[in-house]
Protein backbone atom coordinates (compact mmCIF):
# COMPACT_ATOMS: atom_id res chain seq x y z
CA UNK A 1 0.00 0.00 0.00
CA UNK A 2 1.52 3.72 -1.07
CA UNK A 3 -0.23 6.53 1.38
CA UNK A 4 1.03 10.26 -0.03
CA UNK A 5 -1.06 13.48 0.85
CA UNK A 6 -2.70 15.75 -1.87
CA UNK A 7 -0.81 18.36 -3.09
CA UNK A 8 -3.43 20.82 -3.02
CA UNK A 9 -4.80 19.41 -0.03
CA UNK A 10 -2.22 17.69 2.10
CA UNK A 11 -5.01 16.46 4.68
CA UNK A 12 -6.68 14.46 2.09
CA UNK A 13 -4.41 11.02 1.03
CA UNK A 14 -4.45 8.91 -1.71
CA UNK A 15 -3.69 5.37 -1.13
CA UNK A 16 -2.76 2.77 -3.60
CA UNK A 17 -3.43 -0.58 -2.70
CA UNK A 18 -1.17 -3.46 -3.53
CA UNK A 19 -2.60 -5.54 -6.33
CA UNK A 20 -1.40 -8.73 -6.86
CA UNK A 21 -1.71 -9.90 -10.93
CA UNK A 22 -1.72 -13.25 -12.57
CA UNK A 23 -3.14 -15.24 -15.58
CA UNK A 24 -7.01 -14.84 -13.75
CA UNK A 25 -6.83 -11.02 -13.46
CA UNK A 26 -5.47 -9.72 -9.87
CA UNK A 27 -6.21 -9.49 -6.31
CA UNK A 28 -6.60 -6.44 -3.73
CA UNK A 29 -6.29 -5.86 -0.24
CA UNK A 30 -7.94 -2.74 -0.17
CA UNK A 31 -8.36 -1.88 3.33
CA UNK A 32 -6.23 -3.56 6.62
CA UNK A 33 -6.50 -1.86 9.56
CA UNK A 34 -2.71 -2.70 10.54
CA UNK A 35 -1.44 -1.82 7.28
CA UNK A 36 -3.33 1.37 7.82
CA UNK A 37 -2.30 1.65 11.20
CA UNK A 38 1.38 1.35 10.18
CA UNK A 39 1.04 4.37 7.60
CA UNK A 40 -0.30 6.73 10.59
CA UNK A 41 -4.12 6.35 9.90
CA UNK A 42 -6.23 5.21 12.60
CA UNK A 43 -9.98 5.89 11.68
CA UNK A 44 -12.75 3.25 13.19
CA UNK A 45 -14.84 2.84 10.05
CA UNK A 46 -18.44 2.21 11.21
CA UNK A 47 -20.20 1.83 8.29
CA UNK A 48 -19.96 0.97 4.08
CA UNK A 49 -21.92 2.97 1.39
CA UNK A 50 -22.21 2.00 -2.01
CA UNK A 51 -24.33 4.12 -4.92
CA UNK A 52 -24.60 3.52 -8.18
CA UNK A 53 -24.70 6.55 -11.40
CA UNK A 54 -26.40 5.32 -14.26
CA UNK A 55 -25.42 8.36 -16.34
CA UNK A 56 -21.92 10.03 -17.20
CA UNK A 57 -22.39 14.15 -15.86
CA UNK A 58 -24.44 12.55 -12.32
CA UNK A 59 -22.47 14.90 -9.60
CA UNK A 60 -23.46 14.01 -5.97
CA UNK A 61 -22.64 16.59 -3.43
CA UNK A 62 -20.60 18.33 -1.88
CA UNK A 63 -21.78 16.74 1.00
CA UNK A 64 -20.24 16.59 5.11
CA UNK A 65 -21.82 15.51 7.97
CA UNK A 66 -21.64 18.17 11.09
CA UNK A 67 -20.35 17.78 14.34
CA UNK A 68 -20.57 15.72 16.39
CA UNK A 69 -21.39 13.59 13.64
CA UNK A 70 -18.65 14.38 11.34
CA UNK A 71 -17.10 11.75 9.38
CA UNK A 72 -13.79 10.51 7.61
CA UNK A 73 -14.37 8.72 4.11
CA UNK A 74 -12.78 6.27 2.54
CA UNK A 75 -13.65 5.98 -1.12
CA UNK A 76 -12.96 4.36 -4.21
CA UNK A 77 -14.41 3.53 -7.59
CA UNK A 78 -15.60 -0.49 -8.29
CA UNK A 79 -16.77 0.34 -11.53
CA UNK A 80 -16.04 3.28 -14.15
CA UNK A 81 -14.22 6.36 -13.68
CA UNK A 82 -15.41 9.45 -11.23
CA UNK A 83 -14.23 12.81 -11.12
CA UNK A 84 -13.76 13.10 -7.02
CA UNK A 85 -13.85 16.56 -5.61
CA UNK A 86 -13.15 17.68 -2.02
CA UNK A 87 -13.27 21.37 -0.61
CA UNK A 88 -12.01 21.96 2.82
CA UNK A 89 -14.84 24.09 4.96
CA UNK A 90 -13.02 24.50 8.26
CA UNK A 91 -12.70 28.25 9.11
CA UNK A 92 -9.19 29.65 9.91
CA UNK A 93 -7.66 27.06 7.13
CA UNK A 94 -5.14 28.83 5.13
CA UNK A 95 -6.81 26.26 2.13
CA UNK A 96 -10.39 27.30 3.35
CA UNK A 97 -12.50 27.03 0.05
CA UNK A 98 -9.53 25.27 -1.85
CA UNK A 99 -10.55 21.73 -3.08
CA UNK A 100 -8.74 18.81 -5.21
CA UNK A 101 -10.06 16.87 -7.44
CA UNK A 102 -8.63 12.65 -8.57
CA UNK A 103 -9.97 10.32 -10.83
CA UNK A 104 -10.65 7.44 -9.21
CA UNK A 105 -11.55 4.26 -11.84
CA UNK A 106 -11.97 0.29 -11.02
CA UNK A 107 -8.36 0.34 -13.59
CA UNK A 108 -6.48 2.60 -11.17
CA UNK A 109 -7.44 1.26 -7.87
CA UNK A 110 -6.84 5.19 -6.36
CA UNK A 111 -8.79 5.57 -2.76
CA UNK A 112 -9.34 9.04 -0.85
CA UNK A 113 -8.95 9.47 2.48
CA UNK A 114 -11.17 12.40 3.55
CA UNK A 115 -10.78 14.14 6.62
CA UNK A 116 -13.52 15.40 8.58
CA UNK A 117 -13.82 19.21 7.94
CA UNK A 118 -13.75 18.46 3.97
CA UNK A 119 -16.68 18.50 1.69
CA UNK A 120 -16.69 15.81 -0.95
CA UNK A 121 -18.48 15.42 -3.97
CA UNK A 122 -17.80 13.35 -7.48
CA UNK A 123 -18.90 13.31 -10.94
CA UNK A 124 -19.75 10.40 -12.70
CA UNK A 125 -17.36 9.98 -15.92
CA UNK A 126 -18.59 7.04 -17.20
CA UNK A 127 -22.15 5.32 -17.03
CA UNK A 128 -23.21 2.59 -14.98
CA UNK A 129 -20.35 4.04 -12.40
CA UNK A 130 -20.58 2.69 -8.99
CA UNK A 131 -18.64 3.92 -5.48
CA UNK A 132 -17.90 2.34 -2.65
CA UNK A 133 -17.05 4.39 0.97
CA UNK A 134 -16.07 3.56 4.41
CA UNK A 135 -17.11 6.40 7.20
CA UNK A 136 -16.19 6.69 10.60
CA UNK A 137 -19.39 7.38 12.24
CA UNK A 138 -23.06 6.77 11.33
CA UNK A 139 -25.82 8.77 9.18
CA UNK A 140 -27.25 11.58 11.39
CA UNK A 141 -29.77 12.98 9.10
CA UNK A 142 -29.98 15.93 11.75
CA UNK A 143 -25.64 16.93 11.15
CA UNK A 144 -26.19 16.29 6.95
CA UNK A 145 -24.97 19.22 5.31
CA UNK A 146 -23.65 20.28 1.80
CA UNK A 147 -21.87 23.02 -0.17
CA UNK A 148 -22.98 23.73 -3.70
CA UNK A 149 -21.41 22.15 -6.11
CA UNK A 150 -21.47 25.40 -8.24
CA UNK A 151 -20.28 27.40 -5.83
CA UNK A 152 -18.11 30.67 -8.10
CA UNK A 153 -16.15 30.93 -5.20
CA UNK A 154 -14.56 27.61 -4.55
CA UNK A 155 -14.27 27.78 -8.65
CA UNK A 156 -14.65 24.15 -9.75
CA UNK A 157 -14.52 23.54 -13.47
CA UNK A 158 -17.01 20.25 -13.76
CA UNK A 159 -16.01 17.83 -17.06
CA UNK A 160 -19.47 18.30 -18.17
CA UNK A 161 -21.17 21.68 -19.24
CA UNK A 162 -23.00 22.91 -15.63
CA UNK A 163 -26.16 23.16 -17.76
CA UNK A 164 -25.85 18.95 -18.36
CA UNK A 165 -25.12 17.97 -15.10
CA UNK A 166 -27.63 15.66 -13.75
CA UNK A 167 -27.83 16.17 -9.63
CA UNK A 168 -30.85 15.31 -7.25
CA UNK A 169 -33.15 18.77 -6.23
CA UNK A 170 -31.44 18.59 -2.25
CA UNK A 171 -27.79 18.79 -4.29
CA UNK A 172 -29.24 21.67 -6.20
CA UNK A 173 -30.35 23.82 -3.45
CA UNK A 174 -27.05 23.67 -1.20
CA UNK A 175 -25.49 26.72 0.08
CA UNK A 176 -22.73 28.44 -1.12
CA UNK A 177 -19.53 28.13 1.30
CA UNK A 178 -19.88 31.40 2.57
CA UNK A 179 -23.42 31.12 3.58
CA UNK A 180 -22.91 28.22 6.15
CA UNK A 181 -22.16 29.55 8.71
CA UNK A 182 -22.15 27.66 11.66
CA UNK A 183 -18.99 25.23 10.12
CA UNK A 184 -17.20 24.63 13.67
CA UNK A 185 -14.66 21.33 13.50
CA UNK A 186 -12.72 19.94 16.04
CA UNK A 187 -9.31 19.01 15.94
CA UNK A 188 -7.99 16.48 14.06
CA UNK A 189 -8.22 12.77 14.97
CA UNK A 190 -6.76 9.45 13.54
CA UNK A 191 -3.70 11.19 11.39
CA UNK A 192 -0.26 10.54 13.02
CA UNK A 193 1.23 11.38 9.64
Amino acid sequence: MIVTSDDALPEVLHVLPARHTDGRGWFSETYNRSAFFAAGIDFEFVQDNQSRSEKAGTVRGLHFQKPPHEQVKLVRCLQGRILDLVVDIRPGSPRFGKFTAVELSAINGRQLLIPAGFAHGFCSLDDGCEIYYKVSAHYAPQSDAGVAFDDPEIGIHWPFPTDSLILSDKDRRLPALKDCSDLVWPAAVGLNR
